[in-house]
Order: structure tokens, then sequence, then C-alpha cells
């Protein structure tokens, strides 16, 4: 099993910025990517970002110049800046990890793709 533990979400204004932090432990050999998705209330999940083992990254449309997903070799972990925030951009954020084929990163990794979730960080953003 892997046990993913997201971290950072909190309460910000509008253009501000966080940073959130998915930690990975247990069979992280089981796992090539990780991915952040988003879930806004009565919305359904969308993917945010992805960062795969060899380093490769994917954004979704909607956060493209404004989020930055990277990886923390020396605490496994994984990083989501969140700049540039808006309301739209309030949810609970969610890290998760699974073993993709390339096909499956590079069409932003779905859902249904991932194996492994965490329980979730709420990021609220003000007007």
């Amino acid at each position: 099993q892997v046990q993913l533990v997201e971290s950072g979400g909190g309460l910000v204004q509008a253009g501000g910025s966080l940073r959130l932090s998915c930690a990975a432990s247990g069979s992280v050999f089981r796992i090539n990517a990780i991915a952040w998705y988003r879930q806004a209330p009565g919305k359904q999940r969308e993917f945010v970002a992805a960062i795969s083992s060899g380093a490769n990254t994917d954004y979704a449309d909607s956060v493209t110049g404004r989020f930055t997903i990277s990886r923390d070799s020396a605490k496994n972990s994984i990083n989501l800046q969140l700049n540039s925030l808006t309301p739209e951009d309030t949810a609970v954020y969610y890290c998760a990890g699974g073993r993709l084929s390339d096909s499956e990163f590079r069409n932003k990794p779905v859902v249904n793709d991932m194996d492994y979730w965490g329980k979730g960080t709420l990021v609220t953003v003000s007007s």
C-alpha cells in the first residue's frame, strides 16, 4: 500500500499564493506518477497537475502558468505551488498516486487511473 498525506491548505485572498505538499510513504515503488486533483462543492473531481518519476509534468489548462508541481526527493514529497489564486480555485485538493502508461500520463490522468488517494486539504480563496 501507498499512503499519501496532503498538507498546506488554508484561507487566502484572491491573488495570493499557497504551497501544498503531498507526503508519500509505504510501497512507493508501486507508483510512477503523482497527481493533484481538486473538487469544488457540487462539482466533479478534476485533474490539476501531475508529475512522473522521470520528472515530466502536465497541467490542466485552467492552472497552466499559475500552478507548479515539483518533487522534493529528500522529503519524498510532491509540492504544488499555487499562485495568482482566484475564488474559482476554491476546492478540496487531493493527492493521488498511480502506475501510469505514457499515454495515460500525456492525456492528463483521470480519476480512475489513480490507485491511491490522500484525504485532501481544503483551499479557500476569498474575493
